[in-house]
């Protein structure tokens, strides 16, 4: 099982601040299955750029969407940050 905590926004959208998700094998195995949970809001937000951890570690310095999850991993999602 891993546990996947969202902030910002994807908390709003979600409405909640972590699940726990079984039997996915990758980052994008798990996404496809959020957003059939939380609907295209959240795909959107999240498709538009967004900062992926898994276990404390950037899914963009391990192997993207290809990064494997084993059960106990943690996964932390980030929105798009804005500013100026």
């Amino acid at each position: 099982m891993v546990r996947v905590k969202f902030f910002a926004t994807l908390r709003s959208i979600a409405g909640k601040r972590e699940v726990e998700i079984k039997g996915v094998k990758t980052v994008g195995e798990l996404l496809e299955k959020l957003y059939a949970e939380f609907g295209e809001e959240f795909k959107n937000e999240i498709e538009e750029r967004r900062m992926i951890l898994v276990n404390g570690k950037n899914i963009d310095h391990l192997n993207g969407l290809d990064t494997e999850l084993s059960d106990g991993d943690i996964v932390s999602i980030f929105p798009p940050a804005g500013g100026g």
